[in-house]
């Protein structure tokens, strides 16, 4: 592609799409034909410089309605944004979901991470490529993980167009569906924003199908038949605990007994409690409740909440941001997509008192591109909960003015950094930053921001009603609380249960039906670690599993049995931070390029014969431990380490 400006055009078609997002341009300078004012003066460029966060919805916008990004399309963009053309290549090429050279307006994501590949998702992926050949229409992808581990094998089908309807999931309960589809998403943002003011966000819910757990039959109508496509199960058939008498629950207890679409069910079902006693306690004393609560980040890195919003409230500088983080790409991780799709209301609740105690006033939710249907209930939630007073100029009468957007992803994991993710909003490759400073002080829009991933935030809740002290009771007193576990692989019911901390490992295997064959299981994703069959009296704390050498993470559980080949998991594992790398430091460009190539030459040898290699393993994953910028390269060597030394893999 060439990197100038060239004699490349736009399509009316991509023309149409950029222009619904961004209004029609004002300027020659922005697009727009010439006119001899404007060979007098340049207009718009400030205001256009403004708007560079606009760069990845728009991108968006061209690949919804065309299926891809043209020459002449990415040249628009640049035009309308004032972004250099290199810059917005360099975005445009560093999203998977994203291509810049022609491809069908259909395209059939195939899931080959961990849980797709242990249910047969190469066999799955060759049989789908050999009966989908060139005159189809349809491109199959493999692609990472989409967040469904618990009906793999998975895939996601896409389709570009302005008015294709290609089995959506079943969303007509939504009463503006179809005004939704065709008019956008949410998201003006509040008076004194600064950023965004007075301007709409558009997400559009094109074609898209779920298929899961897939069959060729099934992943073929899916993408070639709207008529014939399989339906997406409701979000409680992932949450086996729920629909039973469980008292016990606390996150999940909405789940598959309030309506997810009707803020009335879910006002009468404890909505809405939270932030009235939050307005009634002010916001310094609802930091102090979280902080009495013990809430620690569920993400992985266990960062104490009120912590963070305590130095972010206490920042001078304005305007305060929040963003959270719906971004779960590891493997093995779909709990935020089971709460935003069965309990949307609750996280939209929830980011109105995170940003009520920090002082923000704008709100950016950072979702994952491959969740559809959380998409559709999330702009449904949020329209609705303006419409009714409860987000915009003043939340429930109280004089408070919040708002929320959403930010779609397009297929990044190192998105789920909060620095890279701050960058990919900014509209610039989502590579992580170097701290300090850290965002509390300089973050989205080099504001203080605070940061939290959906299960974090939905935590606030049940801390707001039942008080700081009843929920630090839950669990153990270093890990306190509830906390949702995503179980999946070689267990007879996976999906996403609720349990106290300090519940053993083997207590949840019970409850998800594990085998009498288990080999070994992978705790917190990619990223985290192996334990053996023998080891499952771990406690399921971050100290706890510290102390037994291993990770808790964001809580992935993932059973393996000795039907699937440790080799060929420990080299998907490679191949996934391989492609994920952002590339911008060293040691993880190198080192994870470097790991791949060691497995492969190891994978059909043992003993002796890989001793060199797994030496050279050790010696590349220091590097990238000590060295890399972020959490993704540092690691990037656990699992192949822990399955080295604690399940012998290649001896």
């Amino acid at each position: 592609m060439d990197l100038r400006f060239g004699d490349s055009k736009p399509t009316d078609e991509e023309r149409a799409a950029v222009d619904a997002l961004l209004g029609p341009p004002e300027s020659s300078w922005e697009g727009a034909d010439r006119s001899d004012a404007d060979l007098r003066w340049a207009r718009g460029g400030r205001e256009a410089r403004d708007r560079r966060d606009q760069l990845l919805p728009a991108l968006h916008a061209l690949n919804d309605r065309v299926g891809w990004i043209s020459e002449g399309a990415l040249d628009y963009v640049c035009r309308r944004l004032t972004v250099p053309p290199a810059e917005a290549y360099g975005v445009a090429t560093f999203y998977a979901m994203f291509s810049v050279r022609p491809r069908p307006a259909t395209v059939l994501h195939v899931c080959t991470d961990l849980a797709c590949t242990a249910a047969g998702a190469s066999e799955l992926c060759a049989a789908v490529e050999s009966r989908l050949g060139p005159q189809s229409g349809v491109k199959v992808e493999r692609s990472p993980c989409l967040g469904l581990c618990e009906r793999a094998p998975a895939c996601l089908a896409i389709r570009a167009g302005e008015s294709a309807r290609l089995g959506v999931p079943p969303l007509g309960e939504l009463e503006d569906e179809a005004v939704q589809a065709e008019s956008g998403g949410p998201g003006a943002a509040a008076p004194g924003d600064g950023k965004g003011k007075g301007r709409r966000g558009r997400n559009t819910l094109h074609a898209t199908a779920v298929c899961a757990p897939a069959t060729p039959a099934r992943a073929i109508a899916a993408a070639t038949a709207p008529e014939s496509a399989p339906t997406e199960p409701a979000p409680e058939t992932a949450a086996p605990q729920t629909g039973t008498p469980a008292p016990t629950l606390t996150l999940l207890h909405r789940i598959g007994t309030a309506d997810p679409t009707s803020l009335d069910d879910y006002r009468a079902h404890g909505g809405y409690t939270a932030l009235r006693r939050a307005f009634a306690l002010g916001p310094a004393a609802v930091i102090r409740e979280v902080t009495d609560a013990g809430l620690v980040g569920r993400g992985g890195a266990a960062f104490p909440t009120g912590r963070k919003w305590q130095a972010t409230a206490a920042q001078p500088d304005h305007p305060h941001y929040l963003v959270c983080n719906a971004d779960e790409s590891e493997p093995g991780t779909f709990k935020d997509r089971v709460l935003m799709e069965g309990d949307p209301y609750a996280l939209v609740e929830a980011m109105t008192i995170a940003a009520y105690a920090t002082g923000a006033h704008q709100g950016y939710l950072y979702l994952r591109g491959e969740y559809p249907r959380a998409l559709a209930r999330l702009t449904h939630a949020i329209e609705q909960a303006r419409t009714r007073g409860l987000l915009g100029d003043d939340v429930l009468g109280q004089g408070y003015a919040f708002d929320i957007e959403i930010r779609r992803g397009a297929g990044a994991y190192i998105c789920g950094e909060e620095t890279a993710l701050f960058n990919s909003i900014e509209g610039h490759r989502g590579e992580p930053r170097s701290k300090p400073p850290f965002p509390v002080e300089k973050g989205l829009f080099g504001k203080p921001t605070v940061e939290n991933n959906v299960e974090t935030l939905v935590n606030v809740l049940p801390i707001l009603t039942m008080g700081a002290e009843a929920y630090a009771a839950i669990g153990t007193p270093t890990s306190t609380g509830p906390k949702l576990f995503c179980v999946s692989g070689s267990v007879a019911r996976p999906g996403v249960y609720e349990l106290p901390f300090g519940a053993t490992l083997g207590e949840l295997l019970a409850l998800a039906g594990v085998r009498d064959n288990l080999r070994a299981v992978l705790l917190g994703g990619a990223a985290g670690g192996f334990v053996r069959p023998d080891e499952l009296d771990i406690p399921l704390t971050f100290e706890g599993t510290r102390e037994a050498g291993t990770t808790l993470g964001s809580g992935v559980v993932m059973a393996f049995d000795d039907t699937v080949p440790l080799p060929r998991l420990l080299l998907r594992i490679a191949e996934f931070f391989r492609d994920e790398s952002c590339g911008q430091c060293v040691p993880c460009r190198v080192g994870t390029v470097r790991q791949e190539e060691a497995l492969h030459r190891i994978a059909d040898r043992t003993g002796a014969a890989a001793a060199d290699d797994i030496a050279l393993l050790r010696e590349v994953g220091r590097a990238m431990r000590d060295a890399s910028i972020c959490g993704l390269g540092q690691t990037a060597w656990n699992a192949v380490e822990s399955a080295i030394d604690r399940l012998g893999a290649y001896e």
